[in-house]
């Protein structure tokens, strides 16, 4: 059976380290997640639409106020969360040149405020926005304040357009640089470490194969199964007890 020191133990037996995390490593955090079998929010509402439907970018431009009515006690809470063990963590193997390279399905800006540098945001951020029709940038502070100043839809202060949040909605293709970026430094990693995601969502889904092909070795973390279990060195369920071991083996 798999455990906590083992990892450790391949942690300290690597020279390129990559991990990619997803929405399991923020509900340590009191961020719900997207895709759970029952708590997921895609599985719930929200003024009869599915909560996937109002993160479609065609429905975004059509009808923005679904969007921005949800997120106003969702994303713009996020805030009011701090990040946990696993951000903390995964800083200090940053900061310590023991992890390469950190890529992240996550929207909320976490492993910045734990201390992560140059984290490559493969769904885009909503700490960050501009305005559809001219281009302005506003941060999340920007946008929130709109929010909790008006119940209209937040608009661009210098043309009147529609701001959105510079997160990778459905129907928007992925950021083709950092994409390559990511790939160029799975395929250099020996060891990847998939922490917190269900790896089911496409073309982040099929990254941890690029690892695989060029001989790396594959950890995943997270709660439930993966379809990539099956390939993974070490698979491991639970976030918190892992990263309290790391952090107790590589930094105390």
């Amino acid at each position: 059976m798999s455990t906590s020191a083992d990892l450790c133990q391949l942690i300290q037996g690597s020279r390129s380290i990559v991990a990619i995390t997803g929405a399991g490593i923020s509900t340590l955090s009191g961020i719900a997640d997207f895709r759970s079998k029952h708590d997921g929010i895609f599985k719930k509402e929200f003024r009869g639409l599915s909560l996937e439907s109002i993160h479609e970018i065609s429905h975004f431009r059509r009808h923005p106020e679904d969007f921005y009515d949800f997120a106003r006690t969702f994303h713009y809470r996020f805030h009011e969360r701090q990040p946990n063990i696993v951000h903390t963590v995964l800083a200090k193997m940053q900061q310590k040149g023991i992890l390469r390279a950190l890529y992240t399905q996550n929207i909320d800006g976490l492993h910045q405020r734990a201390g992560s540098t140059d984290v490559g945001e493969l769904h885009g951020t909503v700490m960050q926005h501009h305005c559809l029709k001219c281009g302005a940038p506003y941060s999340y502070d920007d946008v929130r304040q709109k929010l909790e100043d008006s119940q209209d839809v937040p608009k661009c202060d210098e043309c009147g357009g529609l701001l959105k949040p510079d997160v990778v909605f459905f129907g928007e293709g992925l950021d083709g640089n950092l994409m390559d970026a990511a790939e160029h430094d799975l395929r250099r990693a020996d060891l990847l470490m998939v922490l917190g995601s269900s790896l089911t969502v496409f073309p982040v889904a099929a990254l941890p194969e690029i690892t695989l092909r060029a001989g790396g070795k594959l950890v995943i973390v997270n709660k439930q199964s993966t379809p990539l279990d099956t390939y993974a060195t070490l698979c491991l369920p639970d976030l918190l007890e892992t990263f309290n071991t790391l952090n107790q083996t590589l930094f105390l």
